[in-house]
């Protein structure tokens, strides 16, 4: 039913759960999931194998890593360490670390508007050390090994004039990373998952999606390079707040008279209208903090 009125999310993990409701199996979608109770994160793992899977989801083949964190809408160093290492680990069994790379680091998003600026702040707190290496070698960092981690903030296209995917096609011509991870803030359908949700995928991302504002995606088959995505949802649409505030009414409604009670009540101008938590400010900085820590982790580990 809520498919019929356009609310989105960008968690592959949400996607199955309207199957799941239906008890519909989807044939090419393998879900594996994991709870730690001693540190209350849950793990699932959603991967699309084949075509089929891939058109049923409305999503590339591939892996979806979502990690649930309950914790993480709440500024504890502690657990947010915790949710950095396990950011790390997935990033080593997506990303072969064990050799040198070069990674390009993407922070999607408009610094300026809260809600859309976790790929910058991501990008802000790295270790970048490609040009450390480029200009004094590995030995002045006292290492025998060691990715080179470079990064771009490519700001959006009203700022830019140019689409995302533009700009870092260039980048990627011109300095030839082995792998680009690219970090955004998502859309939610659940409001519970809004800040304590984190997705890693290895298809890519497509900046602005959540919102409505498709732009050219940041792929593999695009960049001609592999592409990983790590994002967190932010916002809600606004219809997704209507319709879960009248589940209950709904549920004791036939399916016809949901049909003309939701089509008054989400009306075409609440698609337009995103919700964020009046704490966004605060929990996108330390939000932003984690995922960097877990990716100067994962970066860290061929060093000795």
């Amino acid at each position: 039913m809520l498919d019929n009125y356009g609310i989105r999310t960008d968690l592959a993990l949400e996607a199955t759960e309207r199957f799941t409701e239906e008890n519909v199996e989807v044939r090419g979608v393998e879900i594996h999931e994991d709870y730690n109770e001693e540190k209350d994160i849950r793990t699932t793992v959603v991967k699309i194998t084949t075509e089929n899977g891939a058109r049923t989801m409305g999503r590339p083949q591939g892996s979806y890593i979502t990690i649930e964190a309950p914790g993480l809408s709440v500024h504890d160093e502690d657990y947010h360490r915790e949710i950095s290492l396990e950011i790390a680990r997935h990033l080593q069994n997506v990303i072969n670390l064990e050799r040198e790379l070069s990674i390009l680091v993407v922070g999607l998003g408009n610094s300026a508007i809260t809600a859309d600026s976790l790929g910058p702040h991501v990008v802000e707190n790295l270790h970048i050390t490609r040009h450390m290496i480029r200009e004094y070698g590995l030995q002045s960092l006292g290492k025998e090994k060691m990715h080179r981690i470079s990064g771009i903030i490519p700001g959006v296209m009203a700022q830019t004039g140019m689409e995302t995917s533009e700009i870092i096609q260039g980048i990627v011509a011109e300095t030839k990373p082995d792998i680009v991870i690219a970090i955004d803030a998502l859309a939610a359908r659940s409001t519970r998952r809004l800040n304590r949700t984190i997705q890693i995928t290895d298809t890519g991302i497509n900046p602005g999606s959540g919102v409505g504002n498709h732009r050219v995606g940041l792929t593999e088959e695009n960049l001609q390079v592999k592409v990983i995505g790590i994002g967190v949802p932010t916002v809600v649409d606004a219809a997704t707040i209507v319709h879960d505030s009248m589940a209950h009414l709904l549920e004791a409604l036939e399916e016809a008279e949901q049909k003309e009670f939701l089509e008054e009540m989400i009306s075409p101008h609440l698609h337009t209208m995103f919700v964020t938590p009046k704490d966004v400010d605060e929990t996108v900085k330390y939000l932003s903090f984690t995922i960097s820590e877990g990716l100067n982790m994962a970066f860290e580990e061929i060093g000795g």
